[in-house]
């Protein structure tokens, strides 16, 4: 709600760095509709390849980890038993990421953000759907063990009011069309966490609203492309960027610029990687290829299969499995560990 209530002043002049990578959104965007009209295939294997991916980091990010292949099975409904809290939680995520794609759910409203809050938490006997009674705090946990308070929310007092200004001004500005639709979104996820409506679940609940609402403005890359699995692998400075923006929120004096340029770089992100798997289909690239040309020039000195899967979506893990056996043959990686713990390195690094 504070940004809003400034929002001329607040992003009236954009950055020329963020003004770049907007021109890659805007071209992104444009592009959209060629790709849902040459390659329906292509899109369905990677919006149910992102769907997974989403669910998995974007709990991940919180602490909220599920073996992969289980996770997996989990999100797409192939096992029905949630044993442990992890796995509720997941499987909440993933109700809740399903409605707003597939259940028309309306306009952003107050009444939407709880509902889906209570998706969050449907499996796991409570604690979802309600505002928080108590105040709380954001604070970052050190290797140390020490500790630190990040920023102080809202009063939960004051949060159904500053949550009802916050939807009405989101609403409000989208409408007026005077600032750009993406950074409208970064603002309202900002504002979001600042306010942090809830007990828990406010992270991954502005997450899943901000791919929604980027959706409902035209930039629907998030369908495709997992923006949680690409802030996932930039979590560090994803809070970095938190925690630069919200300084000084609580009187409007605070700078959302490290935030929103963050923002925009992993919506630009998203819809370069998008741009490069159609061309890679459209030219007849071989999923085996993909694999190939991921690990050998974009994958870190160590990594594991978890890694090929978020970065090659829609291949199997037997073909994964299979490339990672012919590099071995060659030389150029090697197995460290064994099991599902098993790293891989690139030889001679």
């Amino acid at each position: 709600m504070r940004s809003f209530a400034e929002v001329d002043s607040l992003i009236g002049t954009v950055p020329a760095g963020v003004v770049t990578r907007l021109s890659v959104v805007d071209a992104g965007r444009g592009a959209e509709a060629f790709y849902a009209d040459q390659l329906p295939g292509l899109l369905r294997e990677l919006a149910d390849a992102a769907r997974v991916e989403s669910v998995i980091t974007s709990s991940a990010i919180e602490g909220i980890v599920v073996e992969q292949a289980r996770a997996e099975r989990i999100v797409r409904g192939a096992d029905q038993r949630l044993r442990v809290r992890n796995e509720k939680e997941l499987a909440g995520y993933r109700d809740a990421l399903d409605y707003l794609f597939h259940d028309r759910p309306g306009d952003l409203s107050v009444g939407l953000v709880i509902y889906l809050h209570r998706l969050l938490f449907g499996r796991t006997g409570g604690g979802g759907g309600q505002f928080k009674t108590v105040d709380n705090l954001v604070v970052d946990r050190h290797p140390d063990g020490t500790s630190s308070v990040r920023f102080v929310p809202t009063s939960h007092q004051d949060t159904p009011f500053f949550m009802s200004e916050l939807v009405d001004r989101y609403r409000a500005e989208q409408g007026s069309g005077r600032h750009h639709r993406a950074l409208l979104v970064g603002l309202f996820a900002l504002d979001f966490l600042t306010i942090h409506p809830f007990v828990d679940g406010n992270g991954r609940l502005s997450r899943l609203l901000s791919t929604r609402l980027l959706s409902e403005v035209g930039y629907g890359v998030g369908r495709y492309v997992s923006l949680e699995g690409l802030i996932y692998e930039r979590r560090d400075a994803y809070y970095d960027a938190l925690a630069a923006s919200t300084v000084g929120w609580q009187d409007g004096s605070h700078d959302p610029w490290p935030w929103l340029s963050f923002f925009v770089e992993v919506i630009a992100h998203a819809y370069e990687t998008f741009a490069a798997r159609a061309a890679d289909h459209r030219s007849g690239v071989t999923k085996q290829d993909r694999v190939r040309n991921y690990v050998l020039n974009h994958a870190g000195t160590s990594f594991e299969m978890a890694d090929v899967r978020r970065a090659v979506p829609g291949v199997s893990d037997q073909t994964v499995r299979l490339v990672l056996r012919e590099l071995k043959d060659e030389g150029l990686v090697r197995p460290s560990g064994v099991g599902r713990g098993t790293r891989w390195v690139h030889v001679g690094q």
